[in-house]
């Protein structure tokens, strides 16, 4: 018993940390791409 839970503590473990790595990828990825968007705008309005 200590053996399986051992390994899906694990797992769990494992899963969150892939998770909250892709998470924050995306977020930075949106993040400069929305910014890149505003300044094409502002560019655009200026002109």
């Amino acid at each position: 018993m200590d053996e399986q839970l051992r390994i899906i503590l694990i797992i769990i473990v494992s899963v969150s940390i892939f998770g909250l790595l892709v998470f924050v990828f995306v977020k930075n990825f949106i993040r400069n791409k929305i910014d890149k968007l505003i300044k094409e705008k502002d560019e655009k309005q200026s002109k």
